[in-house]
């Protein structure tokens, strides 16, 4: 098998498997994506944010490396906290650039630190009094820390897939007391940056997508999401995801780019104590562009 990627030809043999974190050729060669574009959007909106996966080879090659780094740092979220996540600054430590990243060298992925240089303090951010306790769309840079996922879920190559982690809680404390049962089972997710003709893909459409989950053994019958609610309570799980929504828009601008997010309920989440909202994102080509400005004329 030869991939074109970049004006180079990659092959199993010019691609060495490695280990660690990947980089996006290793992905191409030894870790095709599963989904497609429509699948991965059909499986946000489905209401069970389970189905979303990471290729299973990939998923041992993460259990691997987490390990090393819980040798080193005692958990994978010491290793996040005072090394990986850079608060308040542009992510210089990923292989997987952004296109909205600074230009680096896209494989100047550091080596780990040693335990023994580990500061005596966390390097975590406090939040200011009188700040929000709740993510909102105009939360610090000093309190967020938005990096590409080092391990990406089986998405194709050409959709990025980005963390945005904080220090405070996502989910506002004032959402109504009917739909937090319904936030801490199914999460919150949105899309933004859609053309009229091609919007969020329905729920009702699943069953045409699960195929390609079947290497995990999905079927609805094991779906965990809510039944639909009230037209109140259906508005106000998308007011609870408000500020996240406008967040995403002012980063990812919708004439160029198109995303779905989301943020994982507490059973699905890897890292329990660290709240983080995951986007995946697909930047657009020329004539999207044109055609979005023809639509927002």
């Amino acid at each position: 098998m030869t991939i074109e990627f970049e004006g180079k030809k990659l092959t199993p043999e010019t691609v060495p498997i490695g280990e660690g974190p990947p980089t996006r050729e290793q992905l191409l060669v030894h870790y095709p994506a599963s989904f497609t574009w429509h699948q991965l959007k059909t499986f946000v909106n489905s209401g069970d944010l389970g189905l979303l996966k990471r290729d299973k080879r990939l998923q041992r090659r993460y259990m691997a490396w987490s390990k090393v780094v819980t040798a080193e740092y005692g958990s994978v979220a010491n290793y996040l906290l005072n090394y990986r996540l850079q608060w308040g600054r542009p992510d210089t430590r990923s292989i997987l650039k952004s296109r909205l990243d600074l230009p680096a060298d896209p494989r100047s992925f550091p080596a780990l630190p040693s335990s023994r240089t580990q500061p005596k303090q966390s390097l975590v951010p406090t939040v200011p009094p009188g700040a929000p306790s709740y993510f909102t769309a105009d939360i610090s840079p000093e309190l967020i820390s938005i990096i590409s996922n080092d391990w990406p879920y089986s998405i194709p190559a050409h959709i990025e897939h980005t963390l945005i982690w904080t220090v405070v809680d996502i989910i506002p404390p004032n959402v109504p007391e009917s739909i937090k049962p319904r936030l801490y089972q199914d999460g919150l997710w949105g899309f933004t940056g859609y053309s009229n003709d091609s919007p969020p893909p329905s729920p009702s459409k699943l069953s045409n997508c699960l195929p390609a989950l079947a290497e995990w053994g999905v079927t609805e019958d094991k779906m965990i999401r809510s039944a639909k609610g009230t037209p109140e309570e259906e508005q106000a799980v998308i007011e609870a995801g408000g500020e996240i929504q406008t967040f995403i828009v002012r980063r990812w601008n919708e004439r160029e780019w198109e995303t779905a997010w989301f943020v994982n309920p507490p059973r699905l989440q890897s890292i329990p104590s660290l709240a983080h909202i995951h986007v995946f994102a697909r930047c657009k080509d020329q004539t999207e562009q044109e055609g979005w400005n023809l639509e927002h004329a």
